[in-house]
């Protein structure tokens, strides 16, 4: 790009001085700074992409200029190069406008993210910033940045991303509120996890899957909310779920007695005994290696 402007920038020094223009020539710094939007106050300008409907936007810069006048000496291209340079400083430091990869680009911004001050303003302006230069919103690279977080047990960090991708109209999927709540739980906020649960999920119940409702009703469980956790579990049983595992048997088990149910416990052991005494997928690997 500045090759490009020192050869654009030598061929105005030699155009002929004409007119009106000759008489009153124009400083060249003058002509680039009221012609061009510098490209720092581009990016500022589109920080906050608008990816919740499906009309793209173009990746085009748009230049206003106006008709060409003589310029001063070539002794100023260096001046105004430099001025250039000083405007996209911050962009030459991070992948924003460079050909990086997709790994990269993810490296980056997990590492910013770890980084940065417990501010939502914060997390959401670099998260802009990164998805600025985006034609498409890039999911899958945010998914995948997620899981890095997720290793580094970053569970405030990945609310505040889920919240901010949810806020864009993006990854609004089951996988991704499961993981809102998990993190969420993480983080000792279980009311909260409660709450979108609540507005998000419980709605529908019949097409939740038995791994999201497992974990709600863990979180129930110790979180002491036994009262909840035995009306989710009769909610699903209304509609026809039957529980996959006995740990979930075991933990509404508990709930009754702790709460004083005891025929509701007798109850449910009677009529999942079946499974009750079916041993764990994790014992029968134990028993083949015993023998083995």
């Amino acid at each position: 790009m500045l090759g490009h402007l020192r050869r654009s920038l030598r061929a105005f020094h030699r155009l002929p001085a004409t007119g009106h223009a000759a008489c009153d020539p124009v400083p060249l710094h003058r002509f680039w700074s009221s012609h061009i939007v510098p490209v720092s106050g581009w990016c500022n300008k589109h920080a906050t992409r608008d990816f919740s409907t499906s009309e793209k936007v173009t990746r085009g810069r748009v230049y206003q200029q106006e008709e060409l006048e003589p310029t001063t000496p070539a002794k100023d291209t260096d001046i105004i190069i430099d001025r250039i340079k000083k405007s996209t400083r911050e962009l030459e430091q991070g992948p924003i406008g460079k050909n990086l990869s997709s790994a990269e680009k993810r490296e980056f911004l997990v590492n910013t993210l770890l980084g940065l001050e417990d501010s939502r303003e914060a997390v959401y302006g670099t998260l802009d910033a990164w998805v600025a230069f985006e034609q498409d919103f890039p999911l899958a690279s945010l998914r995948q940045a997620l899981s890095a977080l997720e290793k580094e047990e970053q569970w405030h960090r990945i609310a505040q991303v889920i919240k901010w991708m949810l806020s864009k109209g993006q990854g609004n999927t089951m996988g991704t509120y499961e993981q809102l709540v998990r993190a969420l739980e993480k983080d000792n906020r279980a009311e909260e996890a409660h709450e979108i649960w609540q507005k998000k999920i419980a709605h529908d119940l019949r097409s939740v899957p038995w791994r999201f409702c497992h974990l709600m009703l863990a979180i129930y469980y110790r979180n002491n909310r036994l009262e909840r956790l035995v009306k989710l579990f009769k909610e699903l049983e209304a509609c026809g779920r039957k529980p996959p595992s006995k740990d979930i048997i075991r933990k509404v088990e508990d709930a009754y007695e702790m709460l004083g149910l005891l025929e509701e416990k007798n109850a449910l052991l009677e009529k999942y005994k079946d499974l009750y005494n079916k041993p764990y997928q994790g014992d029968r690997k134990k028993g083949s290696k015993s023998k083995d």
